[in-house]
């Protein structure tokens, strides 16, 4: 990821000066997701709510399948937000970029994802994974970090006690362990509980649970773009604040009827029993404020993974103005 971003950044700082400044639509986001999962309901909802529409905002949203893909299409400028881990916010500080991205919201506070097995295990504990096969995501990825923290808290280590395998792309970890790789793997809602249902697979833990708070997925934007445009981003965590106003007033199931259009392949019940497993973990920020000591244990966990070249001051790569002003 860092060398990836390396190289993209330099790229960038030659294409730049040559992009056009068409004025854009003063009512259009474009939004790139990371993914799309039941784990971002909040947003899902302010959209099919017309919560969005009530603050005269359209939401263009694009899927990046993986947090380097919505990192670079914020940096170039496709997208004018991205959601995604922050560990990219720090990746980019720490390349030097004069206009670096900013986390100005947090989405969700713990990993939203769910440990599966190919067999049943009623009886499942963190130290079953010894001397087994994990697929747990991109290396430098939040998900990876995370997972590999979680094992070393419990006194094992990546290559001597169990194998995280980072070889295989995000978006096709699902397929690849159904074909046969690794012994587990992490993955989403609702695809944890659609596939559970279906006989294909096993949930055996929540990740989220057992690793803590964590500033998981969040909304960022450049600086530039977040000083330019603060009263639309105002006007984007207000509709946010309906949809977490709606969350706690309604039952999941009400929810799921309301996002349902979001995710046609999947049934509400299954949308409902992926609701509730994550408000189970307390998965969601309901103010949208980060803070620093949730900033600082991720910096321990990319560190702790070797991701981390320098720690990052938490106010240089975190902007809660506007939240605090929509949220108090």
């Amino acid at each position: 990821m860092k060398k990836f971003l390396t190289i993209f950044i330099s790229a960038l700082l030659i294409l730049i000066p040559f992009s056009g400044c068409k004025e854009k639509d003063a009512g259009v986001i474009k939004l790139n997701e990371v993914t799309h999962s039941v784990f971002y309901a909040p947003l899902y909802l302010a959209i099919e709510n017309g919560y969005f529409k009530d603050e005269n905002l359209t939401i263009e949203l694009t899927n990046g399948g993986g947090a380097d893909n919505s990192m670079t299409a914020v940096l170039s400028g496709s997208a004018d937000i991205g959601l995604m881990g922050p560990e990219t916010v720090i990746y980019v500080y720490n390349q030097g970029k004069a206009d670096y991205p900013k986390v100005f919201g947090q989405l969700t506070q713990k990993d939203g994802s769910f440990l599966v097995s190919k067999t049943p295990e009623p009886d499942f504990k963190w130290t079953d994974l010894a001397g087994k096969e994990i697929l747990a995501g991109r290396k430098g990825g939040v998900p990876a970090m995370t997972f590999e923290y979680i094992l070393n808290e419990l006194g094992m280590k990546n290559g001597v006690d169990f194998n995280l395998n980072f070889d295989v792309q995000f978006n096709n970890m699902t397929s690849a362990f159904l074909g046969g790789t690794a012994d587990y793997c992490t993955v989403f809602e609702p695809t944890a509980s659609e596939y559970q249902a279906s006989g294909k697979w096993h949930v055996v833990a929540s990740v989220g649970e057992q690793g803590g708070e964590i500033p998981y997925t969040s909304f960022i934007a450049l600086g530039s773009y977040i000083k330019n445009n603060s009263e639309k981003l105002k006007s984007f965590l207000k509709a946010l604040k309906k949809a977490h106003e709606f969350m706690a007033t309604h039952t999941e199931y009400e929810v799921a009827e309301a996002i349902v259009k979001q995710f046609p392949a999947t049934s509400i019940t299954s949308i409902e029993t992926s609701l509730k497993s994550y408000k189970a973990i307390d998965a969601w920020k309901k103010d949208l404020k980060a803070t620093e000591a949730s900033f600082t244990r991720l910096q321990n966990i990319m560190s702790n993974a070797g991701e981390l070249s320098n720690k990052v001051p938490f106010d240089k790569i975190v902007d809660n103005t506007l939240a605090s002003e929509v949220f108090g």
